[in-house]
């Protein structure tokens, strides 16, 4: 198999320190490195649709949601994993853009529900059409059975921190 940058990096790190096993590297940094390059995919795919991919993701939770395409600002927030200020920008620039809608919480009166219009629920399912043909563009170098195992290690991996009776990772 060919060598990649994070083979020359431990090669190195097995020159200057034989003392220590740097395999580590060899998860975290091939995972950070593709990280990297999805990263960048995303920013410019969304950037065809006039969006960003953290609006994307708005959008994308609140068809999710399924009708009536509608969910607190707190549900979304904690599900997306950001600040109550960052949804607010986000909720602020998709609102301008007429892709989705504020409204009062019928069950809470303090309350507000964020809303797809019909233009956010025409618009988000072009983009998630856009957003998986990249996708699918992004995982051509690996079979349907790399995809599965790839998937399968990193749900387990996910699960490892996600989960409220994880044991913390070693030396927390």
């Amino acid at each position: 198999m060919k060598p990649d940058a994070v083979d020359t990096i431990l090669a190195q790190w097995l020159r200057e320190r034989p003392d220590l096993d740097p395999s580590p590297i060899g998860v975290i940094g091939r995972l950070s490195r593709v990280s990297q390059h999805i990263d960048l995919a995303l920013q410019r795919n969304h950037a065809t649709l006039g969006i960003t991919p953290g609006e994307y993701d708005v959008l994308a939770s609140l068809r999710r949601a399924g009708p009536p395409y509608r969910l607190t600002p707190t549900m979304l927030y904690q599900t997306l994993m950001l600040s109550s200020g960052a949804m607010t920008n986000r909720l602020d620039r998709l609102e301008q853009a007429g892709y989705v809608e504020r409204l009062p919480d019928p069950d809470d009166r303090r309350g507000r529900l964020v809303q797809l219009t019909a233009a956010g629920v025409a618009f988000v399912d072009h983009a998630v059409e856009v957003h998986l043909r990249n996708e699918e563009r992004l995982l051509a170098a690996l079979s349907a059975e790399q995809r599965e195992q790839l998937s399968s290690l990193l749900r387990h991996w996910l699960l490892s921190f996600e989960e409220p009776d994880a044991a913390p990772p070693a030396g927390e």
